[in-house]
Protein backbone atom coordinates (compact mmCIF):
# COMPACT_ATOMS: atom_id res chain seq x y z
CA UNK A 1 0.00 0.00 0.00
CA UNK A 2 1.21 3.49 -0.77
CA UNK A 3 1.57 6.43 1.61
CA UNK A 4 -1.59 7.91 0.03
CA UNK A 5 -3.65 5.34 1.92
CA UNK A 6 -1.88 6.13 5.20
CA UNK A 7 -4.74 8.36 6.23
CA UNK A 8 -7.81 8.49 8.44
CA UNK A 9 -11.01 7.25 6.84
CA UNK A 10 -12.83 10.51 7.35
CA UNK A 11 -10.34 12.28 5.08
CA UNK A 12 -11.50 9.97 2.28
CA UNK A 13 -15.21 10.37 3.04
CA UNK A 14 -14.93 14.18 3.17
CA UNK A 15 -12.88 14.36 -0.04
CA UNK A 16 -15.45 12.24 -1.88
CA UNK A 17 -18.29 14.41 -0.63
CA UNK A 18 -16.52 17.61 -1.68
CA UNK A 19 -16.11 16.26 -5.19
CA UNK A 20 -19.71 15.01 -5.39
CA UNK A 21 -20.97 18.44 -4.30
CA UNK A 22 -18.70 20.18 -6.82
CA UNK A 23 -16.88 21.84 -3.93
CA UNK A 24 -13.30 21.84 -5.09
CA UNK A 25 -12.33 25.46 -4.91
CA UNK A 26 -9.15 26.62 -3.24
CA UNK A 27 -8.88 26.12 0.52
CA UNK A 28 -6.20 27.01 3.04
CA UNK A 29 -5.49 24.79 6.03
CA UNK A 30 -3.18 25.87 8.84
CA UNK A 31 -1.15 23.38 10.91
CA UNK A 32 -0.21 24.64 14.38
CA UNK A 33 0.29 23.51 18.00
CA UNK A 34 -2.34 24.74 20.43
CA UNK A 35 -0.12 24.78 23.52
CA UNK A 36 3.43 23.88 24.51
CA UNK A 37 3.95 20.64 26.44
CA UNK A 38 4.94 20.84 30.11
CA UNK A 39 8.52 21.99 30.76
CA UNK A 40 8.94 23.29 27.22
CA UNK A 41 9.83 26.91 26.56
CA UNK A 42 9.87 26.44 22.80
CA UNK A 43 9.54 23.92 19.98
CA UNK A 44 11.89 23.10 17.11
CA UNK A 45 10.22 22.87 13.72
CA UNK A 46 10.89 19.51 12.06
CA UNK A 47 9.27 17.15 9.57
CA UNK A 48 8.76 19.74 6.84
CA UNK A 49 11.09 18.09 4.34
CA UNK A 50 9.51 14.61 4.61
CA UNK A 51 6.10 16.29 4.30
CA UNK A 52 7.17 18.01 1.08
CA UNK A 53 8.52 14.71 -0.26
CA UNK A 54 5.12 13.14 0.40
CA UNK A 55 3.21 15.94 -1.33
CA UNK A 56 5.57 15.90 -4.32
CA UNK A 57 4.90 12.18 -4.84
CA UNK A 58 1.18 12.26 -3.96
CA UNK A 59 -0.80 10.35 -6.58
CA UNK A 60 -3.97 8.31 -6.09
CA UNK A 61 -3.52 5.11 -8.09
CA UNK A 62 -5.87 2.30 -9.00
CA UNK A 63 -4.38 0.25 -6.15
CA UNK A 64 -5.14 3.09 -3.73
CA UNK A 65 -8.76 3.16 -4.93
CA UNK A 66 -9.04 -0.55 -4.15
CA UNK A 67 -7.81 0.10 -0.60
CA UNK A 68 -10.22 3.00 -0.08
CA UNK A 69 -13.14 0.96 -1.44
CA UNK A 70 -12.27 -1.97 0.80
CA UNK A 71 -12.15 0.25 3.88
CA UNK A 72 -15.51 1.77 2.98
CA UNK A 73 -16.99 -1.65 2.05
CA UNK A 74 -18.25 -0.17 -1.19
CA UNK A 75 -17.64 -0.79 -4.91
CA UNK A 76 -14.49 0.68 -6.37
CA UNK A 77 -16.63 2.74 -8.71
CA UNK A 78 -17.88 4.72 -5.71
CA UNK A 79 -14.38 6.10 -5.05
CA UNK A 80 -13.52 6.66 -8.71
CA UNK A 81 -13.73 10.48 -8.36
CA UNK A 82 -10.41 10.29 -6.47
CA UNK A 83 -8.69 8.45 -9.31
CA UNK A 84 -5.48 10.07 -10.50
CA UNK A 85 -5.57 12.87 -7.93
CA UNK A 86 -2.23 14.58 -7.39
CA UNK A 87 -1.27 17.47 -5.16
CA UNK A 88 -1.30 20.71 -7.17
CA UNK A 89 -1.27 23.26 -4.38
CA UNK A 90 0.97 25.66 -2.54
CA UNK A 91 2.80 25.02 0.72
CA UNK A 92 4.14 27.74 2.97
CA UNK A 93 6.02 26.50 6.00
CA UNK A 94 8.53 27.32 8.68
CA UNK A 95 11.82 25.75 7.55
CA UNK A 96 13.18 22.97 9.72
CA UNK A 97 15.34 24.02 12.63
CA UNK A 98 13.50 27.25 13.43
CA UNK A 99 12.23 27.90 16.95
CA UNK A 100 8.42 28.12 17.05
CA UNK A 101 5.77 28.73 19.71
CA UNK A 102 2.16 27.83 20.46
CA UNK A 103 -0.42 29.12 18.01
CA UNK A 104 2.05 29.84 15.23
CA UNK A 105 1.39 28.10 11.91
CA UNK A 106 4.18 25.64 11.21
CA UNK A 107 2.74 24.94 7.78
CA UNK A 108 -0.10 26.20 5.60
CA UNK A 109 -1.50 24.30 2.63
CA UNK A 110 -3.51 26.05 -0.10
CA UNK A 111 -5.01 23.70 -2.66
CA UNK A 112 -8.36 22.46 -4.02
CA UNK A 113 -10.17 21.45 -0.87
CA UNK A 114 -10.38 17.71 -1.60
CA UNK A 115 -6.59 17.57 -2.04
CA UNK A 116 -5.87 19.69 1.01
CA UNK A 117 -8.21 17.52 3.10
CA UNK A 118 -6.89 14.16 1.95
CA UNK A 119 -3.28 14.98 2.94
CA UNK A 120 -4.16 16.17 6.46
CA UNK A 121 -3.43 13.02 8.44
CA UNK A 122 -0.02 12.35 6.92
CA UNK A 123 1.11 15.95 7.33
CA UNK A 124 0.03 16.06 10.96
CA UNK A 125 1.78 12.76 11.61
CA UNK A 126 5.08 13.88 10.10
CA UNK A 127 5.22 17.38 11.53
CA UNK A 128 3.87 16.48 14.98
CA UNK A 129 6.15 13.52 15.67
CA UNK A 130 9.34 15.02 14.33
CA UNK A 131 8.77 18.38 16.00
CA UNK A 132 8.11 16.53 19.27
CA UNK A 133 11.36 14.56 19.09
CA UNK A 134 13.44 17.50 17.84
CA UNK A 135 12.15 19.63 20.70
CA UNK A 136 13.21 16.92 23.15
CA UNK A 137 16.55 16.14 21.49
CA UNK A 138 17.76 19.73 21.46
CA UNK A 139 17.40 19.81 25.24
CA UNK A 140 20.01 17.04 25.53
CA UNK A 141 22.35 19.02 23.29
CA UNK A 142 21.89 22.07 25.49
CA UNK A 143 22.36 20.03 28.67
CA UNK A 144 25.56 18.43 27.37
CA UNK A 145 27.15 21.90 27.12
CA UNK A 146 29.40 21.10 24.18
CA UNK A 147 29.99 17.40 24.85
CA UNK A 148 28.97 15.16 21.93
CA UNK A 149 25.57 13.45 22.19
CA UNK A 150 24.76 10.25 20.28
CA UNK A 151 21.36 8.71 19.43
CA UNK A 152 20.86 5.18 20.80
CA UNK A 153 17.04 5.17 20.58
CA UNK A 154 16.13 2.77 17.76
CA UNK A 155 15.47 -0.36 19.80
CA UNK A 156 12.79 1.33 21.92
CA UNK A 157 11.19 3.90 19.64
CA UNK A 158 7.57 3.30 18.73
CA UNK A 159 8.33 1.46 15.51
CA UNK A 160 11.21 1.48 13.06
CA UNK A 161 9.85 4.45 11.10
CA UNK A 162 9.79 6.43 14.34
CA UNK A 163 13.37 5.32 14.94
CA UNK A 164 14.46 6.68 11.57
CA UNK A 165 12.71 9.96 12.28
CA UNK A 166 14.27 10.15 15.75
CA UNK A 167 17.76 9.71 14.31
CA UNK A 168 17.12 12.33 11.65
CA UNK A 169 15.65 14.94 13.98
CA UNK A 170 18.37 14.30 16.56
CA UNK A 171 20.96 15.02 13.88
CA UNK A 172 19.05 18.18 12.98
CA UNK A 173 19.44 19.39 16.57
CA UNK A 174 23.18 18.72 16.71
CA UNK A 175 23.66 15.07 17.75
CA UNK A 176 27.09 13.77 16.79
CA UNK A 177 25.97 10.36 15.55
CA UNK A 178 23.45 7.53 15.70
CA UNK A 179 23.47 3.79 16.30
CA UNK A 180 20.80 3.45 13.58
CA UNK A 181 22.58 2.01 10.54
CA UNK A 182 19.79 2.77 8.07
CA UNK A 183 19.52 6.37 9.24
CA UNK A 184 23.29 6.84 9.14
CA UNK A 185 23.49 5.69 5.53
CA UNK A 186 20.33 7.47 4.39
CA UNK A 187 21.29 10.88 5.74
CA UNK A 188 25.07 10.65 5.80
CA UNK A 189 25.32 10.61 9.60
CA UNK A 190 28.23 9.20 11.61
CA UNK A 191 27.34 5.68 12.75
CA UNK A 192 28.21 4.89 16.35
CA UNK A 193 28.20 1.58 18.20
CA UNK A 194 30.13 -0.51 20.69
CA UNK A 195 29.21 -3.93 22.05
CA UNK A 196 26.50 -5.42 24.25
CA UNK A 197 26.83 -7.17 27.59
CA UNK A 198 25.84 -10.39 25.80
CA UNK A 199 29.04 -10.18 23.75
CA UNK A 200 31.17 -9.99 26.88
CA UNK A 201 29.20 -12.79 28.55
CA UNK A 202 29.77 -15.08 25.56
CA UNK A 203 33.53 -15.18 26.24
CA UNK A 204 35.34 -16.84 29.17
CA UNK A 205 36.17 -13.42 30.64
CA UNK A 206 36.26 -9.71 29.81
CA UNK A 207 39.84 -9.73 28.61
CA UNK A 208 39.14 -12.46 26.06
CA UNK A 209 36.11 -10.52 24.85
CA UNK A 210 38.01 -7.24 24.52
CA UNK A 211 40.95 -8.85 22.69
CA UNK A 212 38.65 -10.67 20.28
CA UNK A 213 36.75 -7.48 19.55
CA UNK A 214 39.98 -5.59 18.93
CA UNK A 215 41.20 -8.30 16.51
CA UNK A 216 38.04 -7.85 14.41
CA UNK A 217 38.15 -4.06 14.53
CA UNK A 218 41.69 -2.72 14.02
CA UNK A 219 40.71 0.94 14.35
CA UNK A 220 39.52 2.77 17.46
CA UNK A 221 37.38 0.56 19.67
CA UNK A 222 35.04 1.10 22.60
CA UNK A 223 34.84 -1.50 25.35
CA UNK A 224 31.74 -1.93 27.52
CA UNK A 225 33.23 -2.25 31.00
CA UNK A 226 30.33 -2.75 33.43
CA UNK A 227 29.21 -6.34 32.72
CA UNK A 228 30.63 -7.58 36.02
CA UNK A 229 32.64 -5.09 38.06
CA UNK A 230 33.06 -1.68 36.47
CA UNK A 231 36.41 -0.65 37.94
CA UNK A 232 37.96 -4.04 37.17
CA UNK A 233 36.46 -3.79 33.70
CA UNK A 234 38.18 -0.44 33.18
CA UNK A 235 41.49 -1.88 34.35
CA UNK A 236 41.12 -4.81 31.97
CA UNK A 237 40.24 -2.49 29.09
CA UNK A 238 43.25 -0.30 29.89
CA UNK A 239 45.57 -3.31 29.93
CA UNK A 240 44.31 -4.54 26.56
CA UNK A 241 44.52 -1.10 24.97
CA UNK A 242 48.02 -0.57 26.30
CA UNK A 243 49.18 -4.00 25.14
CA UNK A 244 47.78 -3.38 21.66
CA UNK A 245 49.20 0.15 21.62
CA UNK A 246 45.74 1.58 21.09
CA UNK A 247 44.67 4.82 22.72
CA UNK A 248 43.54 7.94 20.89
CA UNK A 249 40.00 7.51 19.59
CA UNK A 250 39.30 4.51 21.82
CA UNK A 251 36.85 4.60 24.72
CA UNK A 252 35.24 2.76 27.59
CA UNK A 253 31.48 2.82 28.02
CA UNK A 254 29.59 2.98 31.31
CA UNK A 255 25.99 1.82 31.05
CA UNK A 256 24.76 1.50 34.63
CA UNK A 257 25.29 2.46 38.23
CA UNK A 258 26.34 5.81 39.65
CA UNK A 259 27.69 7.37 36.47
CA UNK A 260 29.14 10.35 38.30
CA UNK A 261 31.24 8.25 40.68
CA UNK A 262 32.10 5.56 38.14
CA UNK A 263 33.19 8.07 35.49
CA UNK A 264 35.60 9.63 37.98
CA UNK A 265 37.03 6.25 38.91
CA UNK A 266 37.26 5.23 35.25
CA UNK A 267 39.08 8.43 34.36
CA UNK A 268 41.50 7.93 37.23
CA UNK A 269 42.27 4.36 36.14
CA UNK A 270 42.80 5.36 32.52
CA UNK A 271 45.06 8.26 33.42
CA UNK A 272 47.07 6.07 35.78
CA UNK A 273 47.53 3.58 32.94
CA UNK A 274 48.95 6.34 30.72
CA UNK A 275 45.85 6.52 28.55
CA UNK A 276 44.63 10.12 28.84
CA UNK A 277 43.34 10.02 25.26
CA UNK A 278 40.89 7.19 25.94
CA UNK A 279 37.42 8.68 26.35
CA UNK A 280 34.64 7.85 28.79
CA UNK A 281 31.19 7.32 27.23
CA UNK A 282 28.05 7.19 29.37
CA UNK A 283 24.71 5.60 28.48
CA UNK A 284 21.81 3.93 30.23
CA UNK A 285 18.49 5.73 30.70
CA UNK A 286 19.91 9.18 30.07
CA UNK A 287 17.87 12.23 29.20
CA UNK A 288 18.50 15.98 29.36
CA UNK A 289 17.90 16.09 33.11
CA UNK A 290 20.45 13.40 33.96
CA UNK A 291 22.93 14.77 31.44
CA UNK A 292 22.55 18.22 32.94
CA UNK A 293 23.15 16.88 36.45
CA UNK A 294 26.29 15.03 35.34
CA UNK A 295 27.69 18.02 33.48
CA UNK A 296 27.00 20.36 36.40
CA UNK A 297 28.71 17.97 38.80
CA UNK A 298 31.85 17.97 36.68
CA UNK A 299 31.71 14.26 35.88
CA UNK A 300 34.59 13.46 33.47
CA UNK A 301 32.29 12.09 30.77
CA UNK A 302 33.30 12.82 27.20
CA UNK A 303 30.27 11.54 25.24
CA UNK A 304 26.62 11.03 26.20
CA UNK A 305 24.58 8.31 24.47
CA UNK A 306 20.86 8.91 24.93
CA UNK A 307 18.12 6.54 23.86
CA UNK A 308 14.66 5.63 25.06
CA UNK A 309 13.71 8.79 26.91
CA UNK A 310 14.76 11.07 24.09
CA UNK A 311 13.68 8.95 21.12
CA UNK A 312 10.18 8.67 22.57
CA UNK A 313 10.16 12.14 24.16
CA UNK A 314 9.15 10.27 27.30
CA UNK A 315 8.07 13.23 29.43
CA UNK A 316 6.09 14.91 26.61
CA UNK A 317 5.39 12.27 23.97
CA UNK A 318 2.90 14.19 21.84
CA UNK A 319 1.90 17.65 20.66
CA UNK A 320 -1.60 19.08 20.79
CA UNK A 321 -1.39 19.86 17.09
CA UNK A 322 -4.18 20.73 14.69
CA UNK A 323 -4.77 21.18 10.94
CA UNK A 324 -7.67 23.56 10.53
CA UNK A 325 -9.48 25.15 7.61
CA UNK A 326 -8.92 28.91 7.75
CA UNK A 327 -10.08 30.01 4.29
CA UNK A 328 -12.30 28.60 1.52
CA UNK A 329 -12.98 30.10 -1.89
CA UNK A 330 -11.40 33.37 -0.85
CA UNK A 331 -13.45 33.72 2.35
CA UNK A 332 -11.99 33.41 5.86
CA UNK A 333 -13.50 30.73 8.11
CA UNK A 334 -13.00 29.83 11.77
CA UNK A 335 -14.01 27.32 14.41
CA UNK A 336 -15.80 28.55 17.54
CA UNK A 337 -15.83 25.41 19.68
CA UNK A 338 -15.11 26.14 23.33
CA UNK A 339 -11.41 25.79 24.09
CA UNK A 340 -10.58 25.14 20.42
CA UNK A 341 -11.32 28.44 18.72
CA UNK A 342 -9.20 29.04 15.63
CA UNK A 343 -8.06 32.19 13.87
CA UNK A 344 -9.33 32.85 10.33
CA UNK A 345 -7.39 33.55 7.18
CA UNK A 346 -4.03 32.64 5.71
CA UNK A 347 -1.23 33.90 7.96
CA UNK A 348 2.35 34.96 8.37
CA UNK A 349 4.46 34.96 11.52
CA UNK A 350 6.86 37.85 12.05
CA UNK A 351 9.85 37.69 14.37
CA UNK A 352 11.58 40.73 15.81
CA UNK A 353 14.63 40.43 18.09
CA UNK A 354 13.72 41.15 21.68
CA UNK A 355 9.96 41.13 21.04
CA UNK A 356 7.18 38.52 21.00
CA UNK A 357 6.44 37.02 17.60
CA UNK A 358 3.43 38.44 15.77
CA UNK A 359 0.85 36.20 14.08
CA UNK A 360 -0.61 38.31 11.28
CA UNK A 361 -2.67 37.92 8.16
CA UNK A 362 -0.62 36.86 5.17
CA UNK A 363 -1.20 40.10 3.29
CA UNK A 364 -0.17 42.35 6.19
CA UNK A 365 2.99 44.37 5.84
CA UNK A 366 5.90 43.24 7.98
CA UNK A 367 6.63 45.35 11.06
CA UNK A 368 9.86 47.30 10.89
CA UNK A 369 12.85 45.01 11.36
CA UNK A 370 10.74 41.84 11.42
CA UNK A 371 11.56 38.56 9.69
CA UNK A 372 8.78 36.41 8.15
CA UNK A 373 9.01 32.79 9.30
CA UNK A 374 6.71 31.13 6.76
CA UNK A 375 8.34 30.60 3.38
CA UNK A 376 6.76 29.39 0.16
CA UNK A 377 8.32 25.95 -0.35
CA UNK A 378 5.95 24.53 -2.96
CA UNK A 379 3.94 26.02 -5.84
CA UNK A 380 1.61 24.14 -8.20
CA UNK A 381 2.53 20.91 -6.46
CA UNK A 382 6.26 21.30 -7.12
CA UNK A 383 9.08 22.35 -4.82
CA UNK A 384 9.97 25.97 -5.38
CA UNK A 385 13.61 25.39 -4.37
CA UNK A 386 15.96 22.41 -3.94
CA UNK A 387 15.37 20.19 -0.89
CA UNK A 388 16.71 21.59 2.35
CA UNK A 389 19.57 19.90 4.22
CA UNK A 390 20.17 18.90 7.82
CA UNK A 391 23.31 21.09 8.08
CA UNK A 392 21.29 24.11 6.95
CA UNK A 393 18.63 23.33 9.55
CA UNK A 394 21.32 23.06 12.25
CA UNK A 395 22.65 26.48 11.30
CA UNK A 396 19.17 28.01 11.64
CA UNK A 397 18.61 26.29 14.97
CA UNK A 398 21.96 27.43 16.35
CA UNK A 399 21.15 31.03 15.46
CA UNK A 400 17.63 30.86 16.94
CA UNK A 401 18.89 29.29 20.17
CA UNK A 402 21.50 32.02 20.55
CA UNK A 403 18.73 34.63 20.43
CA UNK A 404 16.58 33.03 23.15
CA UNK A 405 16.65 34.42 26.68
CA UNK A 406 18.04 32.15 29.37
CA UNK A 407 14.65 31.79 31.07
CA UNK A 408 13.18 30.28 27.89
CA UNK A 409 16.12 27.89 27.50
CA UNK A 410 15.81 26.53 31.06
CA UNK A 411 15.23 22.78 31.32
CA UNK A 412 12.99 23.18 34.35
CA UNK A 413 10.18 25.69 34.73
CA UNK A 414 11.09 27.63 31.58
CA UNK A 415 9.36 30.87 30.65
CA UNK A 416 7.68 29.89 27.36
CA UNK A 417 8.18 32.09 24.34
CA UNK A 418 4.95 33.56 23.03
CA UNK A 419 3.27 35.10 20.05
CA UNK A 420 0.89 38.02 19.87
CA UNK A 421 -1.98 38.46 17.44
CA UNK A 422 -1.92 41.46 15.13
CA UNK A 423 -4.68 44.04 15.51
CA UNK A 424 -5.89 43.36 12.01
CA UNK A 425 -6.14 39.59 12.53
CA UNK A 426 -7.77 40.07 15.92
CA UNK A 427 -10.33 42.42 14.36
CA UNK A 428 -11.13 39.96 11.58
CA UNK A 429 -11.62 37.18 14.12
CA UNK A 430 -14.02 39.33 16.17
CA UNK A 431 -16.09 40.35 13.16
CA UNK A 432 -16.30 36.82 11.79
CA UNK A 433 -17.19 35.42 15.19
CA UNK A 434 -20.10 37.83 15.54
CA UNK A 435 -21.30 37.03 12.04
CA UNK A 436 -21.19 33.29 12.69
CA UNK A 437 -22.96 33.56 16.01
CA UNK A 438 -25.69 35.68 14.46
CA UNK A 439 -26.14 33.57 11.34
CA UNK A 440 -26.31 30.32 13.26
CA UNK A 441 -28.53 31.64 16.06
CA UNK A 442 -26.10 30.55 18.70
CA UNK A 443 -26.36 31.78 22.30
CA UNK A 444 -24.23 34.80 23.02
CA UNK A 445 -24.62 36.36 19.57
CA UNK A 446 -24.63 39.80 21.11
CA UNK A 447 -22.17 41.12 23.62
CA UNK A 448 -19.95 38.02 23.76
CA UNK A 449 -16.39 39.37 23.51
CA UNK A 450 -13.88 37.50 21.37
CA UNK A 451 -10.51 36.65 22.90
CA UNK A 452 -7.98 39.36 21.99
CA UNK A 453 -4.27 39.11 21.36
CA UNK A 454 -3.93 35.50 22.43
CA UNK A 455 -2.78 32.53 20.34
CA UNK A 456 -5.58 30.25 19.04
CA UNK A 457 -6.54 27.17 20.94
Amino acid sequence: MSEVTTTDLYEVTMALSYLREDMNRSATFSLFVRSLPPERGFLVSAGTEPALDYLSDFHVTAADLEVFASALRRPTADVAPLSGMTFTGEVRAVPEGRIVYAGEPLLEVTAPIAQAQLVETFLLNQISHQTTVASKAVRSVLAAAGHPVVDFSLRRTHGTCAGLQAARTAALTGFAGTSNVAAAVRWGLPASGTMAHSYVEAFPDEEAAFRAFARTHPGPVTFLVDTYDTVRGVRTAARVLRDLERGPGCAVRLDSGDLDDLSRRARSELDAAGLPGVRVIASGGLDEYRVDALVRSGAPIDVYAVGTRVGTSADAPYLDSAYKLVEYDGHPVMKLASGKTTLPGSKQVYRRPGHPDIIALREEDAPAGAEPLLRTLMRDGRRSSPPDTLPAARVRLTADLAALPSETLRLRAPQPGRAMISERLSGLAERLREQLLASHFLPGARGAPAARRQPPM
